[in-house]
């Protein structure tokens, strides 16, 4: 009995330890299988993959189609055509011979039943007075749809940075939250063994269960919001759900003093270096294009036409010993449009109205643009001079919390006093967490603002 017991004890330790190294293992290959990602890359991911950049690149192709078609306007057009008919009776032919007494045209019938025609014809326009306007227009649509990928890019681009920058403050978070939770737990156990040897009060103890338990709440709530940016990151940069990611990049504490640039240079870098405030003002000249595309509908065309003619007449379908007679021309077309229904005048009318709101439009931007300048650096003064504070209260926190708990260790302190010193810490520590998102975030929405590109 007792080898058996011996030999069964071993294989209950021997499927333990292989199990243990099975699900090490499984984690080890987890971490290698998990997508690195800096947020250069996740920039980068997301160009190639945004579904909002791809939509905006199609529109981009279709512009480019848009061109071809204006182009074909210059073009000759070919065209074969091939007839067979088959008449019941011969075709009838009018104006032979005498009508007599009566005012009735005579007519007669001749020819054979079946008859067939191929003709192969040529229009090259000379003169097209909509080529030139259709050109200009669709090549402006198409820098246009351009401006509108490069706005595109850069807002997905900014928009990933700050979901990428939210996850790394998360996680700093996460870790102060341990830490806090830590430091309460051994303040838990700490006056648990007083209260044992009778030196601490039973509230002292229930106030350190409090505390402990209200921090779990937390840590799960946290954890619940980088599950959630995980995801909205991976939406962003097209990524499979299921895959797992792990960030590479940490973060950076920048200086609290720095340099910000005044509204009138951010500015006049927007107005120049913006691509959709580029897109509204391009409106005008593509409304104006429209203008003289409608114009156009009022002046004359003329094309070059050219034609080769066989024909035959048969009976009974034998077009194999019929004859193939060929006809042969060319010549000159002239359009002039008279009267159109005003259609024309009405077309020139929109095309001006569009004008005029796309002028209104691009002084909106402009008016909007200083608006948001004025945020944009006002933020970045407010987020500096809050992180110097920030900091120099999370220090004064530091220092105070380990005053406190050198005079708790030697009986000198309260609890209370502990427990507001811990409180205090904590909420220094993340407040200059707050603050350093916040700066950060605040340069994002800078390079946003003044048209940089996040993607480099």
């Amino acid at each position: 009995m007792t080898s058996y017991n011996y030999k069964l004890k071993h294989f209950i330790y021997t499927g333990i330890i292989f199990l243990v190294l099975c699900l090490l293992s499984y984690a080890v290959n987890a971490q290698d299988l998990a997508l690195k990602l800096s947020m250069k890359d996740a920039a980068s991911l997301a160009l190639q993959h945004n579904r909002d950049i791809k939509t905006v690149q199609l529109g981009v192709d279709q512009s480019q189609q848009q061109i071809r078609i204006a182009q074909s306007m210059r073009l000759p057009t070919v065209a074969a055509t091939g007839q067979v008919s088959h008449y019941f009776l011969q075709p009838a032919f009018f104006g032979f011979g005498s009508s007599g007494a009566t005012d009735n045209i005579p007519y007669g019938r001749f020819g054979g039943k079946d008859q067939a025609l191929a003709a192969l014809s040529v229009v090259q326009p000379l003169y097209n007075p909509a080529a030139k306007a259709s050109l200009a227009h669709a090549r402006l649509l198409q820098e246009e749809s351009r401006l509108q990928l490069t706005d595109k890019e850069n807002e997905i681009a900014s928009f990933v940075k700050l979901t990428y920058l939210q996850l790394l403050v998360l996680q700093e978070r996460i870790n102060l939250q341990k830490e806090s939770l830590n430091r309460n737990k051994k303040a838990l156990q700490d006056t648990r063994s007083l209260l044992t040897q009778g030196k601490a009060l039973r509230v002292d103890t229930l106030r350190a269960y409090t505390s402990v338990k209200n921090l779990e709440p937390d840590l799960l709530k946290l954890s619940n919001a980088i599950e959630v940016n995980q995801l909205q990151l991976k939406v962003l940069i097209g990524l499979d759900s299921l895959k797992d990611i792990l960030l590479t990049d940490s973060l950076t504490l920048p200086l609290p003093a720095e340099n910000v640039p005044t509204e009138e240079a951010v500015f006049n870098e927007a107005k120049t270096k913006r691509a959709d405030l580029k897109a509204v003002a391009l409106q005008q000249d593509i409304y104006d294009q429209q203008i003289a595309l409608a114009r156009s509908a009022n002046k004359p065309g003329v094309n070059l036409i050219g034609q080769y003619q066989l024909q035959t007449q048969a009976t009974k379908f034998d077009y194999v010993n019929a004859f193939y007679p060929s006809t042969a021309l060319i010549g000159a077309q002239v359009t002039v449009p008279i009267f159109n229904g005003h259609s024309i005048e009405a077309k020139i009318q929109q095309a001006k109205t569009g004008r005029q709101q796309a002028i209104i439009q691009t002084d909106n931007a402009y008016a909007r643009l200083k608006v948001e300048v004025k945020q944009v650096v006002a933020a970045l003064h407010e987020t500096i001079a809050r992180m110097q504070t920030r900091t120099t209260v999370k220090e004064t926190a530091q220092l105070s919390y380990d005053i406190v708990q050198y005079r708790y260790a030697k009986g000198v302190a309260s609890r209370l006093e502990l427990t507001d010193a811990e409180l205090a810490l904590t909420a220094a520590q993340s407040n200059y967490l707050e603050a350093v998102y916040d700066y950060l975030s605040a340069r994002i929405m800078l390079d946003r603002t003044t048209g940089w590109q996040a993607y480099q």
